[in-house]
């Protein structure tokens, strides 16, 4: 029986290797440093085309896409797309991860970028509120001199500092 359950794992990690290189899917691996903390590594997955997911997910038009169960992750992805089309825009190789320590605290996306690591939180709330910085401090906290400002990047249209060095951005100014 373990041997079907290798075999499952390993074709498993074959199909998302394929999803990866035809670009169906990115694959967000954990941000690994020494912060004295037990962190998760196992890496997150996201579709390239929020109109396939909605598809897959039985999702019919935006409203409903938003509104669901799914709207958080649906809104996490396209902030992740866009981050990544801007880095790939701008001539730059995307380094893009999650940092989640075991114990259930997570950013949900770490951009290396200028010798620094951006902390970026998504929130599908308009109304940014200074507890959503909560994960980015503690990130900060832990990397140190490492660590860039972080965001918190929500649907509403206000720009605001929520935290020192964390700033709440709307993501039509990504």
């Amino acid at each position: 029986m373990s041997r079907d359950l290798g075999v499952a794992v390993n074709t498993s990690k074959a199909w998302l290797s394929v999803l990866e290189a035809t670009f169906q899917v990115i694959v967000l691996r954990p941000y690994h440093a020494n912060v004295g903390k037990r962190l998760v590594k196992t890496p997150k997955v996201y579709f390239t085309d929020t109109g396939t997911l909605c598809h897959l997910a039985g999702l019919k038009d935006p409203e409903h896409a938003l509104a669901g169960p799914l709207g958080g992750a649906i809104f996490e992805t396209a902030v992740l797309l866009e981050t990544v089309k801007a880095l790939i825009n701008r001539g730059e190789e995307p380094q893009v991860y999650f940092w989640r320590t075991s114990a259930g605290l997570e950013v949900d996306m770490v951009v290396e970028a200028g010798g620094k690591l951006i902390p970026i939180e998504v929130k599908l709330s308009a109304t940014p509120r200074p507890a959503m910085a909560s994960t980015i401090l503690t990130f900060r906290e832990g990397l140190g001199e490492k660590a860039g400002p972080g965001y918190v990047v929500h649907p509403g249209d206000v720009r605001l500092p929520l935290a020192p060095n964390v700033a709440a951005l709307p993501f039509s100014e990504l």
